[in-house]
């Protein structure tokens, strides 16, 4: 094979991926790293450590499971790379989603990403203690979108065939299988729903009086128990009570009404973090960020920046760090605290993180120095006070505040008369006044406060005062402003990730799941970028048109 190879790749032509992979790196995945996955008794099976190198290189040249198997049968540089003889047949493409669903069992989904990064690490392309910048992007689930009305009826049909698959028998007992087969037997979604509010609104109160009916047959003391711990019925109650209520009436009939909007008048809906999308996959969730509105998860991607002068080669590659999916409703702040366990688990912290303005707060900005030693290098919000934002008068920044002797100076001298610590929203913060008798007479209250009493201060706790204050004076300083714009190469990476894995659109359903499929394809595109530095070749060619480069020509 090795002779073979070399044959092929004689003189000047280009090596491909897997070939250079295997010699530089060497054996990147050995199978004691998935031993807890898979058994020492049993039917024999593939290497874990050769699939999740063929689970990488599917990533690498976005290939489906058929075509990822075809290749390691067919393709001389995929043998080589997975240590193969010429003769030997490769394998089902079924064994690739067993692979994966034992990864997932048992909590493996980031162990190809570590592996990849301890080796990198060991061979001086990695390194902590740099530059780092990180980035969100949505990511769009592997199911129909359905609106409320088709995620009712799609659910009652979900659990119908799960009960027909586990228990056939007692499904023709209980339940008239030739009328629900009517009305269930094809998907929801697939024949035109009404369009007038009126029966729609009918067509939804018939859907959950089917669901309500078939969860009294499942619940009754005669039905086998286990029937109600099926995944599918679990979901139906669920789907159930965060769209309709159940009320009895005088003569202790139970009506069923559809939830709605409680600025509309309803019972109102629960909240979005909460709420059912799909039947197929409890985790996705809709979410809208400006004018992206979208049915899945979020990804957070992480890599090395290396600031350099325009034409110099790097002296490492930018490679990817850490990836982070989540629910889709998660703010990208509290993701943070996530994305800097994942970088001190593989000992990757940087020293400098650029981020965006939707992840930092002020405790955020403490706490990643105080607790990991990282400088978030982000635009944080500015001061939101009428003074801030006519930029005349007088800020809460040009006060002088005294934490040792809780009190705080106005621009014109004066001593605040009363320090109260309090919560506000669930945020502890101090709330300093200053007495009227010094307000009202000053000569400067028109530019400080228009209240007929003393001008008050909401202040956060001295630590993230003081952070939140250097923050936002570094950022008025210009030299910042072109530090920061380090931070705009990850929106490339992104770029990067969604067109050449296809990671835009998950592959398979469930929040564990779609994060194994994003660490491996960061793993791929680590190797994509690698196989391009080891062969000097640049990552950002951009083909214009003739009419773009007159563009940019005017614009120069």
């Amino acid at each position: 094979m090795a002779a073979a190879i070399r044959a092929i790749y004689r003189g000047r032509r280009a090596v491909p991926l897997p070939v250079q992979v295997r010699d530089r790196l060497g054996e990147l995945f050995p199978d004691a790293a998935f031993a807890e996955a898979f058994g020492r008794a049993g039917k024999p099976g593939w290497s874990p450590g050769r699939l999740a190198l063929v689970t990488v290189l599917q990533k690498a040249a976005n290939l489906t499971d058929r075509q990822a198997a075809d290749e390691v049968r067919e393709n001389l540089a995929w043998k080589y790379a997975l240590g193969l003889d010429l003769e030997d047949p490769g394998f089902d493409h079924s064994v690739l989603p067993e692979f994966r669903s034992r990864v997932v069992a048992h909590g493996l989904e980031e162990r190809v990403l570590d592996l990849l990064l301890e080796r990198l690490t060991a061979l001086d392309l990695l390194t902590a203690d740099g530059s780092q910048r990180t980035d969100s992007t949505h990511i769009v689930s592997a199911v129909r979108d359905l609106n409320r009305l088709e995620l009712v009826g799609e659910s009652v049909r979900a659990a119908l065939n799960a009960l027909a698959a586990a228990c056939p028998d007692w499904v023709d007992q209980v339940l008239v299988v030739d009328d629900w087969s009517h009305r269930y037997g094809d998907r929801v979604d697939s024949w035109r729903l009404p369009t007038s509010k009126t029966k729609q609104d009918k067509l939804a109160l018939a859907y959950a009086q089917d669901g309500y009916t078939l969860l009294q047959a499942v619940y009754a003391p005669a039905s086998p128990g286990w029937l109600r711990e099926l995944p599918a019925v679990q979901t139906l109650r669920q789907v159930l009570v965060q769209n309709f209520t159940r009320t009895a009436d005088r003569v202790g009939r139970l009506r069923i009404r559809r939830r709605e909007r409680a600025e509309d008048g309803g019972d109102g809906l629960p909240p979005a973090p909460s709420r059912l999308a799909s039947p197929y996959d409890t985790d996705t969730r809709w979410s809208a960020k400006r004018e992206t509105f979208w049915n899945g998860y979020k990804l957070h991607v992480s890599e090395t920046c290396h600031p350099q002068a325009e034409g110099d080669r790097p002296g490492r590659p930018n490679l990817i760090t850490n990836v982070t999916t989540t629910c889709s409703t998660l703010p990208d702040s509290k993701a943070l605290s996530a994305i800097h366990q994942g970088l001190h688990r593989r000992h990757l912290l940087p020293a400098r993180h650029y981020l965006d303005s939707g992840y930092p707060s002020a405790e955020l900005i403490a706490s990643a120095a105080k607790t990991y030693g990282v400088a978030l290098v982000t635009p944080v919000l500015l001061d939101t006070s009428r003074q801030a934002k006519a930029r005349q008068g007088f800020a809460a920044h040009d006060f002088t505040i005294d934490w040792e002797n809780n009190k705080a100076l106005c621009p014109a001298g004066k001593t605040s008369a009363t320090w109260n610590d309090v919560v506000q929203e669930g945020v502890a913060k101090t709330v300093v006044s200053f007495a009227a008798l010094d307000c009202i007479p000053c000569p400067v209250k028109e530019r400080c406060t228009s209240s007929r009493q003393g001008r008050r201060l909401s202040l956060y706790p001295w630590e993230l005062t003081e952070a939140i204050r250097a923050a936002r004076a570094r950022q008025r300083d210009g030299t910042w402003q072109r530090d920061y714009a380090l931070r705009a190469g990850v929106e490339g990476t992104v770029r990067q990730a969604t067109h050449t894995t296809g990671l835009r659109r998950a592959r398979y359903r469930g929040l564990a799941k779609t994060h194994l499929d994003h660490t491996t394809s960061a793993a791929a595109l680590n190797l994509i970028r690698l196989h391009a530095w080891w062969n000097g070749h640049p990552l950002d060619r951009v083909n214009h048109s003739h009419l773009a480069r007159l563009q940019l020509s005017l614009t120069a």
